[in-house]
Order: structure tokens, then sequence, then C-alpha cells
């Protein structure tokens, strides 16, 4: 089996677990709300991935990271594994999750802002088109297609999962200016989380178990979606290039909005479409 046929299929099995994000944000806000789903789903991550990368023995790292290294990757988690999914669950909670999705994969459009300005890349007429592309998907979404009356649901929360969003898109772009062990890393990111999310939890929320309901989607998603997934997709990229396997992420969220209409019954809007679509060939144009 060649290298490329492995990347793809690991990077299929990432696919098909990042799309299950809406499902078991749903399914695990049954009693929990986001503060409280976001702190056990970053604790599981959390022992997930120490385990792993202390059965790999690449812990011993950590004795070699600097002050600034933890600083580095503190903020990095914050911004990757804290802020994104903590507005991100409350959306799918609070909003309605095709709405949520658009704008939820706006982060590829906000890369090319942020790529402009950190790493000062040229601005190019591909990535002007996905600009327009997916600026034109968010307001679809937004005003569900009514240009003429302007009608937002849940304006405050969607634009709270675009600021998530948006500093996802930060993490990513800040991500390529470090390098450090990868599994470390990410076990360090989602320690910043679970600590984050603790204080976060206690001050705007309570302290509370998952109900019975609850515990499988947790642990789904904190041991396979915000967990082993990651080491999926870093073995995938050590097998190929990423401009190879970067086409096939924009899978997940036409995955993932089958999953909200057929499990939870969403209405389909034609607004809701478009808007998807144009978001997809905005990531895609900027991808290729």
């Amino acid at each position: 089996m060649s290298n490329k046929i492995k990347a793809s299929i690991l990077v299929f099995i990432c696919v098909f677990l990042w799309a299950l994000i809406p499902v078991v944000s749903k399914l695990a806000q049954t009693t929990l709300d986001n503060h409280q789903f976001l702190f056990w789903s970053s604790l599981i991550s959390f022992i997930c991935l120490f385990s792993a990368a202390y059965l790999k023995k690449k812990i011993e790292i950590i004795k070699d990271y600097t002050l600034k290294d933890w600083l580095i990757l503190i903020v990095l988690g914050l911004l990757g594994t804290y802020i994104y999914y903590l507005f991100l669950y409350l959306g799918y909670k609070e909003a309605k999750g095709l709405e949520v999705l658009v704008i939820q994969y706006t982060w590829p459009i906000s890369i090319v802002f942020l790529s402009l300005l950190i790493l000062n890349e040229k601005l190019t007429l591909r990535k002007v088109l996905s600009i327009i592309l997916g600026f034109v998907g968010v307001v679809f979404v937004l005003t569900k297609g009514e240009f003429s009356q302007v009608h937002f649901d849940n304006s405050f929360v969607i634009f709270l999962v675009f600021l998530g969003a948006s500093s996802f898109a930060l993490f990513s772009i800040l991500g390529k200016k470090v390098k450090y062990e990868p599994v470390v890393a990410i076990t360090i990111y989602f320690l910043s989380a679970t600590i984050a999310s603790f204080f976060s939890m206690n001050y705007f929320s309570t302290f509370m178990l998952p109900s019975t309901s609850e515990i499988l989607p947790v642990l789904v998603n904190g041991v396979l979606i915000n967990g082993f997934s990651y080491l999926f997709w870093i073995n995938a990229l050590r097998l190929t290039q990423a401009s190879y396997l970067a086409p096939f992420t924009f899978l997940t969220p036409i995955l993932s909005a089958v999953y909200l209409i057929v499990l939870f019954n969403e209405p389909i809007l034609s607004a809701y479409i478009i808007g998807l679509v144009c978001v997809l060939t905005a990531g895609l144009i900027n991808s290729f």
C-alpha cells in the first residue's frame, strides 16, 4: 500500500470523525452547557494524548521547554482548543445546526486575511475570489436569502461562532511559525483548554457531571473527535503533501449537514445550501 493510499485512509477517518462534531455537541448538551461539555471533553482529550505521548516516550521533551515555549503553546492552545470549541459548542446548543456549520467553516477564509497581515503573503486573484465567495456564503446564511429584509436568528451566538472560527484561523497561522513535537504540543494545547474551561465553568456556570445519556457522546468527542483524530491527521501529513490532503477536509461540512438533516430534522433552506456551497468552494479555491 502506497503512502498516499495510507494517508487517504487516515484523512477519511478524520473527516468521518470531525463531521460528528455537530451531532455530539447536540447529544452531549442536553443537561450540560458549553462550558461543562468543553471541560469534560478537554480533560478526556488531554488524558488520551498524554498517554500517547508517554507511550511514545515523547513526554521527556517537556523538560527542555523554556518558559517562552510554554507561553507560546498555552496561547496556541487557548486559541485553537478553548476559544474555538467554547463558542462552537455554544452555537450548536443555541442556534440552528446548519447555520453554525456554515459559519464554522469560514475559518479557511479568515486564514487568507490573517496570512496577509501576519505572514505578509501576497494578495492574489485566487485569494480575492475565495474571500468574496466566503463572504457571500455567510451573507446568504445570515439573511436566509432575504436581502430586502435582513433576518438574524441568534445573531450574537452566530457572531461568537464566527469569532471562534477566526480564533482557530489565527491558531493555524501562528502554528506555522513554531516547530514543536506534534504529540507533545497537542497534549499541552488540551491541558490549556482543560484548565481554562475548568475556571470558566466554575465562574460562568457550575460543576456538573454528564448525565447517563451524555457520557457516550462526551467520551466519543474527547477520545476520538478531539483526541486521536489529531494523531491520525499528523500521521497523514507525514505520509504525503498537505496540498494533496487539504481538499478532502472540505467533505467534512457536507457530511455534517447530512447528519444534521437526517438525525435532527434540520430545516433545509435553499440559502443554507447556497451558503455552504460558497464557503466550500472558497475553501477549495484557497487550498488548490
